[in-house]
């Protein structure tokens, strides 16, 4: 009996044929997001993205990119409402974490994002800067995994 019929989820590299089902636990992708959608098929096309799943299917996913002064990047981190709680963002930050390529890892999230920040520092990331001016009134806060 594997791990996944236990109860408990895997995480594994998504591929371009489950673009659609990601979509479909991305709350702003859900609701018709254009821009979210198509970044969503890149990642699966291209590789960059992983996902998280138990016997019930996706529970979440992650994107890490190479673009940010070319070092690793968690582009996005995305767990269904449904399966927060359970240690699905850790085990998501977990594997971008081993996958990295590069000798840095970053991510960000807005300040107002505390769940996320929570996350981030529960696992050891450090926060290294403050942004102003992407989403007005709401800066971004940069953070690296400490490997």
């Amino acid at each position: 009996m594997s791990a996944v019929e236990l109860g408990e989820f895997g995480v594994r590299r998504a591929s371009e044929s489950e673009a659609d089902t990601l979509i479909g636990i991305d709350a702003i992708a859900a609701e018709g997001n254009g821009e979210r959608q198509a970044s969503i098929r890149r990642w699966c096309r291209q590789g960059l993205a992983v996902v998280a799943e138990d016997a019930s299917g996706p529970l979440g996913y992650c994107a890490v990119e190479y673009t940010f002064f070319e070092q690793g990047f968690v582009t996005m981190l995305m767990v269904a409402p449904s399966a927060r709680g359970r240690g699905v963002g850790q085990r998501l930050l977990n594997a971008a974490a081993a996958s990295c390529t590069t000798p840095k890892l970053f991510t960000s999230t807005n300040v107002s994002n505390q769940p996320m920040q929570r996350l981030l520092q529960r696992n050891g990331w450090s926060p290294v800067g403050l942004l102003h001016g992407l989403d007005e009134g709401d800066p971004e806060l940069f953070y690296l995994c400490r490997r």
